[in-house]
């Protein structure tokens, strides 16, 4: 035992440390939709430390560095909410390890949040107010090649729109993503069979440090894999008098993507639902119904163009709680962003619209919470690593 202790030790004196090209498959984490390319080439570290190789081992290094300039109707008065803003959408760096029964992935950097029908969350503002400098932070033991358990800082397994916007289709998230947790603490059990995907999940859900969510995938793929249809569900064990109405209520999403060819298409449901709670201020329950379709088509290797149309309506009184834009109030939108990408560079402008009905004064959108419209028009540009 103790000469293992020193071979150790040793090891690490004597570390013996080598960046290359891995010229590997693109990484499985994070996920991407589309339309941008992940690296397929990413750096690894390999670290040659006796002893230490399940913990150590190939480290592959990627990352995203990207900017926005927008313009935009319907400010809100929040801090950095502007008719005219520009600012960093990503800059974060990926490490992982995705070999061996031991595996572990870290997200570092800063980030925004663009989102429609929502005051924009600059990056100096987003990254220390909601997930910090590690957003993402977990570590992976692999059972067997079915079955892995994570735990740590873990993507959430609600939605069909991803947290960060190098993951998605478009550059803003949409209605329904802002329903959804994004980034939630706790452990999370994966079995994959053939064409079957299982995940449970218990997490603080929307980060409000307390794992009492319970979150449930289940994804079946046919056709060869051209069609997948996955339900997703979750919900709160118990009521919180310190937390959100939707960290109190439960969500559910069904999910169909086909892709064939060019094509990508992805329409999918969700509905949500808040209890009552007196212990925060809701004397009266509220859901929420809405539907998505995203899809995408590549012209070729550089060119291609995402679309989403998504509309969300919530049901309740005026004192039932606020989950969109007061009570009763819904929207629809718009959204289309055409990408350019050679090799690692990529540019996308995107134009979307919102329009909103039955909104509650001073709860929409604008400096005064009453606007019902807002038109959005930006420039994302930055570089995959």
């Amino acid at each position: 035992m103790n000469g293992k202790l020193l071979r150790g030790v040793s090891g690490i004196a004597l570390l013996a440390l080598s960046i290359t090209a891995a010229a590997a498959d693109p990484l499985a984490t994070p996920a991407n939709t589309g339309p941008l390319k992940v690296n397929p080439d990413p750096w690894s570290l390999d670290l040659d430390v006796p002893g230490l190789d399940w913990l150590i081992g190939k480290t592959y290094v990627s990352g995203v560095a990207s900017a926005m300039v927008m313009g935009q109707t319907a400010a809100n008065q929040n801090p950095g909410d502007k008719d005219f803003v520009a600012d960093l959408t990503n800059g974060q760096v990926i490490l992982q390890k995705t070999d061996g029964w031991f595996q572990w992935y870290v997200q570092a950097g800063a980030y925004s949040f663009a989102t429609l029908a929502t005051p924009y969350s600059r990056a100096s503002v987003a990254t220390p107010n909601t997930y910090d400098t590690v957003p993402v932070a977990y570590v992976r033991l692999v059972l067997d090649d079915s079955l892995n358990i994570q735990a740590g800082k873990l993507f959430t397994l609600v939605g069909s729109e991803l947290a960060f916007s190098f993951q998605n289709m478009n550059v803003t998230r949409g209605m329904l993503w802002n329903q959804e947790p994004v980034v939630s603490r706790g452990v999370q059990v994966n079995y994959a069979r053939g064409p079957l995907s299982i995940s449970v999940s218990l997490t603080d859900a929307f980060y409000f440090n307390r794992p009492s969510w319970i979150t449930g995938l289940v994804a079946y793929a046919f056709n060869d894999g051209a069609d997948i249809l996955s339900f997703v569900g979750g919900g709160n064990l118990s009521q919180e008098s310190y937390a959100s109405p939707q960290q109190n209520g439960s969500i559910f999403n069904l999910i169909y993507t086909h892709t064939s060819g060019n094509w990508t298409i992805s329409p999918y449901l969700q509905f949500a639902n808040v209890p009552t709670n007196n212990a925060i201020g809701i004397s009266k329950g509220a859901t929420e119904l809405g539907g998505a379709l995203l899809a995408a088509y590549h012209f070729n290797d550089n060119w291609s163009l995402a679309g989403r149309f998504e509309y969300m309506g919530t049901a309740g009184t005026p004192a039932s709680a606020n989950l969109f834009l007061g009570p009763g109030s819904d929207a629809f939108s718009f959204t289309l962003t055409p990408t350019w990408q050679y090799k690692r560079l990529f540019i996308r402008p995107e134009l979307s619209f919102v329009s909103a009905s039955s909104v509650t004064p001073g709860s929409g959108m604008g400096q005064n919470g009453t606007d019902t419209d807002q038109f959005r028009g930006l420039v994302e540009f930055g570089i995959l690593f």
